[in-house]
């Protein structure tokens, strides 16, 4: 199987074992944090930095990151793909291995993410009965499954629905020409300010908000995590009820502790030794 191949059947796969349907997908990061056990964060990183995939072979821990950005639907095409690789185990050679390169992998990669955003059959019943497939049907994919206009140009190819001249004419399209050009640009300013959220793994600030409760964490670990100060977080905890616990110390009383017999006699004959030893003065040799 070639790695398109591979990729979409993947994708499927993966709607069909989590029942999703073939409905658009919301929220990414608490679809992937719930159905596979993965934690990620949204983080501030350089311009040119996208996302990447951690695992700590010790613990088998999985850690996905994205970047924070004003480009929601590359975003998600991000969150997407790195779900490919944990999906397909690609870690396990990623010593070797230069990810930024094409490969397989990354070409599978791809392809799980664009078959996960954007179900072939999805968009079939989606434009079911449509008045012809122009720019507006583009616009229309776009809005309705939260990709790039690329990925849903190259959707379309495959489904017979436009020509290879159309796509290629497509791919230059920008999501915000679209969303101006036909009046969802308030949506899409909207899915802007989303993307360009700092976010911290759920799993994770919820363990720490537990150990808050306990009084094993304090407030300024959770400000950490989340980004922001301490005195906001603990804001934060107070608005939603959230304290630490009060744990009851109780103090032993004194009559109830038991008898302790010390025996001093080894201590008493070490400070005797001490006091009858004569003081030695060192004196410099002659010379």
């Amino acid at each position: 199987m070639n790695p398109q191949a591979e990729g979409r059947a993947a994708a499927e796969g993966f709607r069909a074992k989590h029942r999703l349907g073939l409905q658009p997908l919301g929220d990414l990061v608490a679809l992937i944090e719930q159905s596979a056990g993965v934690d990620v964060a949204i983080l501030d990183v350089g311009a040119d930095e996208h996302g990447l995939t951690m695992r700590d072979p010790q613990r088998s821990a999985v850690f996905i990151g994205v970047a924070r950005t004003r480009h929601p639907m590359r975003q998600r095409s991000t969150l997407a793909h790195e779900l490919g690789h944990v999906t397909f185990g690609d870690w396990a050679d990623n010593s070797d291995c230069d990810w930024s390169a094409p490969s397989q992998a990354e070409s599978r990669a791809n392809a799980f993410a664009r078959h996960l955003l954007l179900p072939m059959d999805g968009l079939r019943i989606f434009l079911d009965g449509a008045d012809g497939i122009g720019l507006a049907a583009l616009s229309a994919v776009v809005q309705r499954f939260l990709v790039s206009p690329q990925i849903a140009a190259i959707a379309l190819e495959l489904a017979g629905l436009i020509d290879g001249d159309t796509k290629r004419e497509w791919m230059t399209v920008t999501a915000p020409q679209l969303a101006v050009r036909f009046g969802w640009s308030d949506h899409y300013r909207s899915l802007q300010d989303d993307a360009d959220q700092r976010r911290a793994p759920q799993r994770l600030l919820a363990r720490a908000i537990h150990g808050y409760i306990e009084g094993v964490v304090s407030t300024q670990t959770i400000a950490t995590l989340r980004g922001i100060t301490s005195e906001e977080a603990a804001a934060e905890l107070r608005e939603a009820g959230i304290f630490p616990a009060q744990h009851s110390v109780t103090w032993t009383d004194p009559d109830e502790l038991p008898d302790v017999e010390i025996d001093l006699e080894a201590l008493n004959d070490a400070l005797d030794s001490a006091a009858d030893s004569p003081n030695k003065a060192s004196e410099p040799d002659a010379r």
